[in-house]
């Protein structure tokens, strides 16, 4: 009877293992994935809609913008070249057409981070399973288009999915992002960072940028600004990180 129930004991302690073996391949698969093959998907796919963006506009962009002119300085106000435009935002040059309205979750610009090596789509939106997972860059619907006057806010994954934002921390004031539409090619430069804040923040991307939870963060004046988000800390979705930055040169393409 001792020998039978030690048998028992083995047999049932060994198919416990057998189990806990297996909960761990299965998490371990489920990390692989989440963690390497949805960047890898994300990637890839965003590689791809961005030589798309770039063979529908007809032609790469020259990766070197030329510096705002005496005729079309970026002020606080708008350009010096809008003053009789009425388009904020808009370089007034010859062949210069209004820009139609982005469609829903649809790319329609790329942004680029020199110092990070970031070429990533930007679309309409900010959903996940529509632009953030597919390892876009997400346009906060209602702020500011490149280049216009107010606030161009925009959000991407820092891990996983592609994740675009992984490194934007390491940014510093100087430092620029280039936003290409099919109409122009936009630079900014970062200006401030927002270390944390929460998800509910919402006063980081108005039109004059500033925290509602860190009044003593952003800006009090209007411009033309950039604003980036993304969550912090890595691997979590508790609180947001913000990247804001100014124009300080635009060209059409």
């Amino acid at each position: 009877m001792q020998r039978r129930g030690r048998v028992r004991l083995a047999r049932g302690l060994w198919a416990g293992a057998e189990v806990l073996v297996t909960c761990g391949v299965v998490v371990l698969l489920l990390v692989v994935h989440q963690l390497w093959w949805t960047n890898r998907q994300a990637q890839e796919g965003a590689e791809r809609r961005v030589r798309a963006l770039e063979q529908e506009w007809g032609r790469a962009p020259d990766p070197t913008p030329e510096p705002a002119t005496e005729n079309d300085t970026v002020t606080e106000g708008g350009t010096e070249a809008e003053a009789g435009s009425g388009r904020a935002g808009e370089p007034v040059r010859e062949g210069a057409r209004e820009p139609s309205p982005p469609r829903w979750d649809q790319a329609y610009a790329v942004l680029r981070i020199p110092r990070l090596g970031v070429v990533a789509p930007v679309a309409e939106g900010v959903g996940k399973r529509g632009v953030l997972d597919k390892g876009y860059v997400g346009h906060y619907p209602g702020t500011a288009q490149p280049g216009r006057a107010g606030n161009f806010a925009v959000a991407g994954h820092r891990n996983t999915h592609g994740e675009p934002f992984r490194y934007i921390n390491r940014l510093r004031p100087g430092d620029t992002v280039e936003v290409v539409t099919r109409d122009g090619v936009y630079v900014y430069a970062v200006d401030k960072a927002l270390a944390r804040t929460t998800p509910r923040d919402t006063g980081v991307i108005n039109s004059v940028p500033r925290s509602a939870v860190r009044p003593a963060a952003g800006y009090s004046a209007a411009g033309h600004y950039l604003t980036m988000t993304t969550c912090t800390p890595e691997y979590s979705s508790k609180y947001r990180l913000v990247v804001w930055g100014k124009l300080t040169s635009m060209r059409p393409r």
